[in-house]
């Protein structure tokens, strides 16, 4: 393998891929046929949860655009992308004769096509395919090597799972997610149309939201991004402070919406161009437990990811350890609390306390306890961050990893 200098953001790599954006008004209506009949298909199949077929139009528009290319519908996704639901999915999408799958909804109904594509297409039992957590060894994700139908996303939340490769479904009778990766099932087409956008509930626009907004606020913080990724993370701060707080303040708005839909397809864009050339050291300036919060959302049904999320983030700022100056700076900056002659201990505190004040503005949890969570599953919940491979795909010290989780949990209750 090249050898690679990480200490130089000018020694990278990128990667994309080909995939289409269509952004409109009845974007359904004048692009959705187009894109199946682009990818050469004849039995288009829908992917959606009860709450996309029963309280939107959406999947008669669909059925509609489609005419004869349209192969059906399963419903029945459920929050955080169970197992069951996805074979269940995947059982009426292989009786449909589907060879193109259309994901219409959010984070869970996207990740859930993702697995039914496949489970689709690959020969090999579910549970051998998923990522695999060895004693003592790196967890490592089997090569997925069938080919994949295509798949078309009808995005009506601002998701960073909206163009990944990545999936990880719920399974109550495992110790652990049931985590795949296959570049493969990144989508060919991204639809946002504005009436699938504004259908979305205000709750759960602002959820999903809040983690593209904290994600730019905390990507301020960063240093040392190669020249492509700088220029996305510049334009994902732009977009995130002018959209978020506007959100609330315009609701029947589609504009800020599609901002944070924006922010959140160069988020994804950026880790691409930093691919395996990212200059990583200061990258975490403020911390992160992306593996506690998928944690708690998905032992929790009524708890969402953005609230998860949220209610960790000010006790993660504050007992993060000093930042650079430059770090700290820019993020105050970002926040409009910045003031000449701070030290990066003040305003690191600034920062958490004004994160803090807009999530209780929004109506966001910004403690634990805000969640209806019992206290006593702390241990659980702290042993369930053991294995979440995009949090920790190295050798993993189990005691230290659980030991870590109770005390954030602990002190952000």
């Amino acid at each position: 393998m090249p050898v690679r200098d990480f200490d130089d953001p000018y020694s990278f790599s990128a990667r994309s891929y080909d995939w289409r954006l269509h952004c409109a008004d009845e974007a359904i209506e004048n692009f959705l046929k187009e894109e199946v009949i682009r990818a050469s298909a004849k039995r288009a199949f829908v992917v959606c949860s009860k709450s996309i077929s029963g309280k939107t139009r959406s999947v008669d528009r669909i059925k509609e655009a489609l005419g004869n290319l349209f192969a059906g519908y399963y419903d029945g996704i459920e929050i955080d992308s169970t197992y069951r639901s996805v074979k269940a999915a995947t059982d009426a999408a292989r009786a449909a004769g589907a060879d193109l799958l259309i994901a219409v909804g959010g984070g869970s109904v996207i990740v859930a096509t993702r697995v039914v594509d496949v489970f689709l297409c690959e020969p090999g039992d579910p549970f051998e395919i998923m990522t695999q957590y060895p004693e003592g060894k790196p967890a490592y994700s089997p090569r997925l090597n069938a080919p994949k139908l295509p798949i078309i996303n009808v995005v009506t939340t601002p998701t960073s799972a909206m163009n990944r490769g990545g999936s990880g479904l719920a399974n109550p009778d495992l110790d652990q997610r049931m985590e795949y990766f296959d570049p493969k099932t990144r989508p060919t087409a991204l639809i946002w149309d504005y009436e699938a956008i504004m259908s979305t509930p205000l709750e759960l626009m602002r959820s999903t939201g809040t983690g593209v907004f904290s994600g730019a606020i905390m990507g301020a913080g960063s240093t040392g991004y190669n020249p492509l990724a700088e220029g996305d993370h510049e334009h994902i701060l732009r977009l995130a402070k002018r959209s978020y707080l506007r959100m609330f303040d315009e609701p029947t708005a589609v504009q800020p919406r599609i901002d944070l839909f924006v922010a959140a397809l160069l988020q994804n864009r950026a880790s691409d161009d930093a691919l395996r050339g990212v200059h990583v050291r200061g990258n975490e300036a403020f911390g992160g437990d992306y593996a506690l919060a998928t944690a708690m959302h998905v032992r929790y049904p009524h708890v969402w990811q953005g609230e998860a999320g949220s209610s960790l983030r000010p006790t993660i700022t504050r007992r993060a350890p000093t930042p650079p100056i430059e770090a700290a700076k820019r993020v105050a900056q970002a926040l409009d609390i910045w003031r000449e002659g701070m030290g990066a201990e003040e305003a690191k505190m600034k920062i958490a306390d004004e994160i803090e004040r807009i999530y209780k503005h929004v109506g966001m949890p910004t403690r634990v306890h805000e969640l209806n969570i019992p206290k006593e599953d702390i241990p659980i919940l702290a042993k369930e961050t053991v294995k979440v491979f995009n949090a920790n795909a190295g050798v993993r010290n189990p005691e230290q990893q659980i030991k870590t989780a109770v005390e954030l949990l602990e002190a952000a209750w």
